[in-house]
């Protein structure tokens, strides 16, 4: 048998028309709805979008972040939607530092302005043909009468429900006094009057289809929802105001690109972690992937990632208040530079990293669209509503905590100021290709990155399909400082799921790793989802990941 056509627990779903994969089933659902309808890739992966803030409070939010790519091929365009919030104007490096006892706070005082919502309404507003109440309708429905709760939602508000007290959270989450079982309905009719209340401006603003959508974008940013806001950040602590969301724009932004092995792949800016897929893929390609022996191959992958997250570490950062070499960064000669004396057969040297603990948070999704006309759309929304954030009352959602992200290192380019977007962690992916085009993306945090890198290899190099390269064993390495504060990092540390550990396991420690294993199909180790297009005969391939809810659905 080969290794494309192995055995996997979910088929490869094919497709002529369209297709999607999303974090979550019903919102690949609301995506098929609008592709049914006509919609495009846009249109769709918006309702998806607004789908995810509703059916996975737990991993994205409406208050929270979304980064997004599209590909336009009529135009001859890649971009992104840099759906990331700055810090408060009161957000000081003084302020925030003082606030955490020198370290960045859990609490309010590290809130930054919501991101999501006005990347969702700018990407309809730019890409999309519908309107901002035809992408919420499947959101709406949703929230209004409700969804069954899953396996892994429910595990995560019996998590979650000890840091309830006081908190809005509760009477949505547990409407009488427990946690829902799996299968009981979610109903959600405070998130679902904020999202009407969305519909109602478009509505109300009369107009082009894009004048509605910018009416729906103010009344969150600028009418009585960002009031609101505002006034409950400041009953709590937190230093966002409403004027703070008066003056955000979710900004379309360039994209990076690096060439590997003839396609392109296409990343958001040192605003995110995206650049840090392309740096791993420049350092990849100066070796025969194909050629290397399985242990020797991860080995490699390993340095390779290590080796790209500390580039993050040291040099990316908001652009606007950063001067960031992305030219060199992304260049061959640069490259060279890191894998100088980088031997797959060959321990390497020691990356200096000193052992901190800290937690690591699962809060991200993922969704991606293409349609029968090539575009492409792909985002990875985050910023739980649940876990860490206390719901605002009366809206059913809470305020992006992506300032846990940033540092207070005054050297840093990722160092809190006001104004500053913090370094994101979510970074969707997308390729171009002479044979396909794909998009793909994963939550995971430190993982994102990794988990990508690995699906692309198993993919381009061993033949695999996209199910079958989702669905391969993978690894994680914790050996260099986090995103999220404090920055942990145990130095030679990786998880490695089963059966792969007991394949390999021992000749990683023989090459100066120190794995340790995880169960089969982690779900620590990512959620990735796919779609790619075929070039020539335009046949649509979908994965989903069964380490968690994603789910591809198409026709």
């Amino acid at each position: 048998m080969s290794f494309a056509n192995a055995q996997t627990s979910r088929p490869l779903l094919l497709g002529s028309r369209h297709m999607v994969s999303a974090g979550h089933p019903l919102a690949a659902h609301a995506a098929l709805i609008v592709l049914e309808a006509g919609g495009n890739a846009v249109d769709a992966g918006v309702a998806a979008g607004f789908a995810l803030n509703v059916t996975q409070p737990d991993m994205a939010n409406l208050g929270g972040v979304a980064p997004v790519l599209i590909h336009n091929p009529e135009r001859d365009l890649v971009t992104s939607i840099a759906g990331i919030g700055h810090w408060p104007a009161l957000a000081t490096l003084e302020a925030v530092k003082a606030a955490g006892n020198g370290r960045i706070p859990v609490a309010p005082q590290r809130w930054v302005v919501p991101g999501a919502l006005d990347a969702w309404l700018k990407s309809l507003e730019l890409y999309g043909t519908i309107s901002a109440a035809e992408a919420l309708t499947p959101a709406i429905d949703l929230a209004r009468n409700g969804f069954p709760i899953n396996y892994f939602l429910r595990h995560n508000l019996i998590e979650a429900a000890p840091l309830w007290t006081g908190w809005a959270n509760a009477t949505v989450y547990l409407p009488d006094g427990r946690v829902p079982e799996e299968g009981e309905l979610l109903c959600q009719a405070a998130l679902a009057e904020t999202l009407e209340r969305l519909v109602a401006a478009e509505r109300a603003a009369g107009g082009s289809r894009e004048n509605g959508i910018r009416a729906a974008r103010d009344c969150f940013y600028r009418g009585e929802i960002a009031e609101i806001a505002g006034k409950f950040s400041e009953e709590v602590g937190g230093f966002l105001r409403a004027s703070d969301m008066a003056t955000y724009e979710a900004a379309e932004e360039p994209v990076l690109s690096v060439t590997y092995h003839s396609r392109r792949f296409f990343g958001c800016g040192p605003w995110s972690q995206g650049p840090t897929v392309l740096q791993m893929l420049k350092m990849a390609e100066r070796y025969d992937i194909a050629a290397l022996p399985e242990a020797e191959l991860h080995h490699l992958l390993i340095e390779i990632a290590e080796k790209a997250l500390h580039e993050r570490n040291r040099h990316y950062g908001d652009p606007r208040f950063n001067d960031t070499d992305t030219d060199w960064l992304l260049s061959d000669a640069h490259a060279a530079e890191l894998t100088d004396g980088l031997d797959p057969y060959q321990p390497a040297a020691d990356n200096d990293v000193l052992p901190r603990l800290g937690r690591r948070s699962p809060d991200t999704t993922y969704v991606c669209v293409v349609d029968r006309h090539g575009n492409a759309f792909s985002a990875t929304p985050s910023d739980s509503t649940i876990l860490v954030t206390p719901m605002i009352p009366g809206l059913g959602f809470g305020l992006s905590d992506r300032g846990l992200q940033a540092s207070l290192d005054p050297t840093d380019p990722n160092c809190v100021a006001p104004c500053k977007r913090p370094r994101l962690t979510p970074n969707p992916g997308l390729m171009i290709g002479p044979e396909e085009t794909m998009v793909y993306g994963t939550p995971g945090g430190e993982v994102q990155t990794q988990a990508m890198l690995q699906f692309l290899m198993h993919h381009l190099h061993r033949g695999a399909n996209l199910q079958a390269a989702v669905e391969e064993p993978r690894w994680a390495s914790y050996g260099v400082p986090a995103t999220e504060d404090p920055h942990p990092a145990t130095s030679g540390l990786v998880y490695v799921e089963e059966p792969l550990n007991g394949q390999i396991g021992a000749r990683l420690r023989q090459l100066g790793h120190d794995p340790k294993p995880w169960p089969r199909q982690a779900a620590l180790s990512g959620g990735i989802c796919a779609v790619s297009r075929n070039a020539k005969t335009g046949v649509l391939s979908g994965a989903g990941d069964p380490r968690r809810m994603s789910y591809a659905m198409g026709r």
